[in-house]
C-alpha cells in the first residue's frame, strides 16, 4: 500500500498570491487614510474589513491549500488584516476626536444670551386687569373680598334689597340652578360679595370685589352671558358722597391717566338711595368732545365729551340692616362698573367677544402688561 502523496500542489489560489494580499492590504490602507468621517470610515470597514471583502475571501480560500502551505498562507492573510484592523482603529479615534471638537464648536450654547423661543401664552388681560384695579384699591388701605359664583337668592336679590318681584329675578334675566327649591343662582353681580362682607366683618370696611358675573343676554358685540365685575363697598361713620367722588376720581385717574375725572347723573338702583350713573372724561378727546386737530366728533364719545363707566350711590339704610350693620351710626357707598367694559375703553377694542375667544395672538398683545 502507498503513502501519502505530500507532493500534491493543487492550482494555485489567485487571492492568495503575496501581491494580491499585499494590493488589498494597500487598498485598504489607503482607503482608512482618506476617511474624512465617521460616516465614510464605517463604509471603509464595510468594503475592506467586512465579510464580503478581498481579505476575507482570501482567507476563506486558505482551506483549499494543501497542509504545508496553510500556514504561510495563513501567516500572510492575518498579517494584512491585522493591518487593516489597526488602522480602522487608529483612524477611528482620530475621526471621533475631531467630532467631538466639531460638535463643541458648532454646537455650543451661549447661555447669557435671551432666549429666542416663543412662550406657549401669556396672561389674559382679563386676569391682569383685575389684578391692576384690585392693586389700586389695595395702594388706598382696601381689602380684596371673594365669593362664589353659585349663590344664595337671598343674598343675590333680598339681602340687597330686590323684592319677590323685581324683574331682575325672573328666569328672562337669571340663571338658576336646579332644582328650584334649592333658591341658588349664578350670581348676576359681585354684590353678595359686599353682602358676605358685612354679615361678618365689623366695621369701619372697604372692600374691593372683582369676579366673574352672569346674566341671559345675547353674546354679540357689546354683550355676554358671562362678563367681569368690579364693586367697591365702603363702610363707616360720616361716609358721604363726596368720599364717592374722590374715590372714583383717583379709580379713574389710575386706570385712564392723568386728569380723568368723573361726573355723576341721578339715577336708580334698589341697592343705593341716592343712586348716580358714573361718567367717565373721554380719555381720546380729554372731554373736548372733538377729534384731536380737527372740528370732527370724537368717535369714542361721540361728540359728547364723557363715556358711561358704571354705576355708584349711597348705601341704602335697608341693605345695611339686612346685613346686620347699624344704619344709624354708619353710612357707606358702593360702585361697581364692568372690567371688560374697562379693558375695552383702555385698549380700543370694539368688540367684547375678542376678550372671551382664547387667540393667543391676542392675550399676547393685551394679556402680559398693562
Amino acid at each position: 500500500m502507498s503513502g501519502p502523496n505530500t507532493d500534491y500542489d493543487p492550482v494555485e489560489v489567485t487571492p492568495l498570491k503575496a501581491e494580491e494580499v499585499d494590493a488589498a492590504r494597500d487598498a485598504a490602507l489607503a482607503a482608512i487614510a482618506g476617511a474624512q468621517d465617521l460616516e465614510q470610515l464605517k463604509q471603509v470597514r464595510l468594503e475592506h474589513a467586512g465579510d464580503r471583502s478581498a481579505l476575507a475571501l482570501a482567507n476563506r480560500e486558505i482551506g483549499a491549500l494543501p497542509p504545508q502551505a496553510r500556514k504561510e498562507a495563513g501567516q500572510r492573510i492575518g498579517q494584512a488584516r491585522g493591518a487593516v484592523n489597526k488602522a480602522l482603529a487608529e483612524r477611528q479615534t482620530v475621526l471621533e476626536a475631531e467630532h467631538e471638537a466639531r460638535i463643541l464648536v458648532e454646537e455650543a450654547v451661549d447661555v447669557t444670551l435671551p432666549t429666542d423661543r416663543r412662550p406657549a401664552g401669556a396672561r389674559h388681560p382679563l386676569t391682569t386687569g383685575a389684578e391692576l384695579i384690585a392693586d389700586i384699591f389695595v395702594g388706598m388701605g382696601w381689602e380684596v373680598a371673594e365669593g362664589p359664583v353659585i349663590e344664595a337668592e337671598w343674598l343675590n336679590f333680598d339681602a340687597l334689597n330686590l323684592g319677590p318681584d323685581h324683574p331682575a329675578r325672573t328666569m328672562q334675566d337669571t340663571f338658576w340652578t336646579d332644582p328650584p327649591e334649592d333658591h341658588l343662582v349664578l350670581r348676576t353681580h359681585t354684590s353678595p360679595v359686599q353682602a358676605r362682607t358685612m354679615l361678618t366683618t365689623t366695621p369701619p370696611i372697604y372692600v374691593v370685589c372683582p369676579g366673574r358675573v352672569f346674566r341671559t343676554d345675547e353674546y354679540d358685540a357689546t354683550h355676554s352671558p358671562m362678563f367681569h365685575q368690579v364693586e367697591g363697598l365702603a363702610i363707616d361713620e360720616g361716609i358721604t358722597m363726596g368720599h364717592l367722588k374722590g374715590t372714583l376720581d383717583h379709580f379713574a385717574g389710575a386706570m385712564f391717566g392723568e386728569g380723568i375725572t368723573t361726573r355723576f347723573r341721578p339715577s336708580y338702583f334698589p341697592f343705593t338711595e341716592p343712586s348716580a350713573e358714573v361718567d367717565l372724561t373721554c380719555f381720546v378727546c380729554r372731554g373736548s368732545g372733538l377729534k384731536a386737530g380737527s372740528s370732527e366728533s370724537c368717535r369714542t364719545c361721540r361728540g359728547e365729551g364723557w363715556i358711561e363707566w358704571g354705576g355708584c350711590g349711597i348705601v341704602n339704610p335697608r341693605v345695611l340692616r339686612a346685613c346686620g350693620v347699624d344704619s344709624d351710626r354708619y353710612t357707606g357707598f358702593a360702585f361697581g362698573m364692568g372690567i371688560d367694559r374697562t379693558l375695552m375703553f383702555r385698549h380700543g377694542l370694539e368688540d367684547l367677544r375678542a376678550l372671551f375667544e382664547g387667540d393667543v395672538r391676542f392675550t399676547t398683545a393685551f394679556g402680559s402688561e398693562l
